[in-house]
């Protein structure tokens, strides 16, 4: 029998420790109460042993074989129900049979924005996600147009998900303490069907504006629609385009509905 498990930092592994945090943790999936549950990262099942209260179908994906050992030691029911693989390249429609599922998890540190560029991927099958992450991670995925936080991950995921920062965790309910704070997270599906605009361009015009977020935006989008022209077999003049009041702003100033509107003009002048 394995007594524990060692946390690995290659993996970014910072076991939860505290119960109370932990069934806290696992009562967010009720957002999404008729969902099954993926959780991510169980490590030595803190987390999944108040999930399997739930009285839900539960999976849990874990690449840490020493994990995996002690899980089936110490959650025999748990058995058929443990995938030994990299969330991240994982093909999630076959994980409940191309059911939604509700993801959950205390996410590793060092894989947790990639964690939720997955989910987008995978947003039809996803419908809720909740779990712990950095502070840092929290605050942008919140984060509102005009703050220092909002960025990339904020307009992306919040295109298609309700984002709510719900609780702080501090550093000494793990082991090993992480040296910054945490925080646990629920992000619900929206109404939106469709974005609006064209999604790739969308994502291209986010990264590039953000990428040098303390240019206006008339700055940052020259190469941007250098780039579309050549894709596009066209040489313009984007001189006037660029004078719009709109680009004299940085992207933090601009709303949701702000980058949606630019990138369908984006993609008009570049036709």
């Amino acid at each position: 029998m394995i007594k524990s498990v060692k946390p690995k930092k290659f993996l970014g592994q910072h076991f939860l420790k505290d119960l109370p945090t932990a069934e806290a943790i696992a009562n967010t999936v009720d957002a999404c109460p008729d969902t099954p549950i993926l959780e991510v990262g169980p490590g030595m099942g803190v987390l999944t042993q108040f999930l399997l209260r739930k009285r839900r179908e539960v999976k849990v994906v874990e690449i840490d074989f020493e994990s995996v050992r002690y899980l089936r030691e110490t959650h025999p029911e748990l058995e058929e129900q443990i995938i030994e693989d990299d969330f991240l390249k994982m093909h999630l429609d076959h994980t409940f049979g191309g059911r939604q599922f509700t993801l959950t998890g205390n996410y590793p540190y060092n894989i947790s924005s990639q964690i939720f560029f997955k989910m987008l991927e995978n947003k039809d099958l996803i419908p809720c996600c909740t779990g712990m992450i950095q502070k840092e991670v929290a605050e942008r995925l919140a984060a509102r147009h005009g703050s220092k936080a909002y960025g990339i991950l904020s307009v992306l995921v919040q295109l298609w998900y309700n984002v709510e920062y719900l609780f702080t965790v501090e550093p000494a309910v793990f082991d090993p303490p992480p040296k910054v704070q945490s925080a646990v997270v629920c992000l619900k599906r929206n109404g939106r069907t469709d974005c609006g605009c064209d999604e790739r361009l969308l994502r291209r015009l986010v990264k590039a504006t953000f990428g040098q977020r303390r240019k206006m935006l008339r700055g940052s989008l020259k190469s941007l629609l250098c780039q579309l022209d050549g894709e596009r077999g066209a040489s313009r003049d984007h001189a006037a385009f660029l004078a719009a009041p709109l680009l004299t702003k940085r992207p933090e100033q601009l709303t949701l509905e702000d980058f949606i509107r630019l990138t369908n003009d984006i993609d008009g002048e570049c036709r």
